[in-house]
């Protein structure tokens, strides 16, 4: 289990070492840790509230060892999920700024805008020209919280999806779990890629070492694919996913190959250069847009997850950048 920071985390960490009680317990404790927390944005460098709110999204993935799974679906369990999914919710909201309605014509130009106006961190060229083999350590750490399940969380949209966009998303997650074959899952390819490095591969192995700024990227995503309202986030996480990767993922094939690593190394990002070419326009005109025509109510949902996922992934380059002392962070 992650490590807790706080009063909010030991008081959770306390609870699940227990067996499940039968009924819903008095949480005074930790209802007083909830109330503590900071709020707005504040609460996405609260290296508390992002560690708890791991530990319960991962009792409905793998599961966290030591601890029992009926722990799950326990009304204890999902009282904390309550609270603490909505104050997250609320400063991703926040994160994002204001989202306005978009018509299913107008959501390619809109996107667009929202890339043109990023303040993105050069961390994609850093790494092509001068990153070093400890540096691309670190980013594989980082990365390690969603590249080791690649394609999980937004599986999770799939049911909730109908016709045109449900097909788009199928077709994508296909080609993401290796089309069948176990060796080109994308999740594998990452985790020879860490090996390649030295890495441990363990999809937990780095948890207790990364910032609330890792945490809330992977944690924001989690937090659409636990809630079906948000199913129009998901698919506009996974829209921005598509159409950012190529090139910054040509990059970091590049720089490992000038640092010498071969294959093994690098398969993982050339993958993503060609599939995620082809993704991107899937996810746009098979996806994302079939899915406001069916329901147009849901392109808020879909503009708020497009940005979260731009704005949280420039946030842990920033920090990455500043980490290293690199110029332009």
């Amino acid at each position: 289990m992650l490590e807790p920071v706080g009063a909010l985390g030991e008081t959770v960490a306390a609870m699940l070492r227990r067996d499940p009680p039968a009924r819903r317990s008095r949480m005074r404790s930790i209802d007083t840790a909830l109330d503590d927390l900071p709020t707005g944005t504040d609460l996405l460098a609260d290296l508390d509230a992002q560690r708890t709110w791991f530990v319960l999204a991962e009792l409905d993935g793998r599961g966290v060892v030591g601890v029992s799974d009926r722990w799950n679906e326990h009304p204890d369990v999902a009282a904390v999920r309550h609270r603490l999914g909505d104050a997250l919710e609320w400063a991703i909201r926040e994160r994002v700024g204001p989202v306005m309605h978009c018509s299913a014509d107008d959501l390619a130009s809109r996107i667009s805008q929202d890339l043109s106006e990023l303040d993105a961190p050069p961390l994609s060229a850093h790494l092509r020209s001068h990153g070093t083999v400890e540096q691309y350590r670190d980013f594989l750490r980082h990365r390690s919280l969603y590249h080791l399940r690649e394609a999980d969380p937004h599986t999770t949209a799939i049911p909730r999806l109908t016709g045109q966009a449900k097909a788009g998303l199928v077709e994508i997650q296909n080609d993401e779990y290796g089309d069948g074959r176990i060796e080109r899952m994308h999740s594998t390819l990452f985790a020879r890629s860490m090996a390649a490095l030295g890495l441990d591969t363990d999809h937990a192995a780095y948890l207790n070492a990364v910032p609330a700024v890792t945490l809330a990227w992977i944690n924001s995503l989690t937090l659409f694919a636990s809630r079906r309202r948000l199913k129009g986030a998901i698919v506009g996480h996974l829209l921005a996913l598509e159409c950012t990767s190529s090139l910054p993922n040509k990059r970091y094939a590049e720089g490992l190959r000038r640092l010498g690593l071969g294959s093994a190394a690098t398969d993982f990002f050339d993958e993503h250069v060609e599939a995620d070419a082809v993704h991107e326009q899937i996810a746009l005109h098979d996806m994302a847009i079939p899915l406001l025509r069916s329901e147009p109510a849901q392109s808020v949902e879909v503009l708020t997850g497009f940005r979260a996922a731009i704005h949280f992934d420039a946030d842990v380059g920033r920090h990455l950048l500043r980490s290293w002392s690199v110029a332009g962070a």
